[in-house]
């Protein structure tokens, strides 16, 4: 059914409807994944940004994914020094653990 247009109402690009609404039900945390998402190369080095990507943070605990399961053992073993680099970006204790996902 075709409903009508509003009178003086522009139409409005998809993404900017879809940040402002979700703009009202995001978490602070948010902020923080995009902020790492931009940081992210710097912070970890190239070869382990080339085949990771931050997802999510859930409390203290930061998701990410990773492209084999290779990395994820690999990454077991230097999760403590990320922590404390990520951290350090971020400028706050934001991060107590990281899960690795394949993804």
């Amino acid at each position: 059914m075709k409903e009508k247009k509003e009178k003086g109402k522009e139409a409005e690009p998809v993404g900017e409807l879809i940040n402002r609404v979700l703009g009202k039900y995001r978490q602070e945390g948010d902020q923080e994944i995009a902020k790492l998402w931009d940081l992210w190369e710097d912070t970890v080095g190239e070869p382990i940004a080339e085949n990771t990507r931050p997802a999510a943070f859930k409390g203290k605990i930061l998701i990410v994914y990773v492209s084999r399961s290779t990395w994820m053992q690999q990454l077991q073993f230097l999760k403590k020094d990320m922590i404390t680099k990520i951290n350090n970006v971020l400028g706050e204790e934001l991060i107590e653990e990281i899960k690795f996902r394949i993804g």
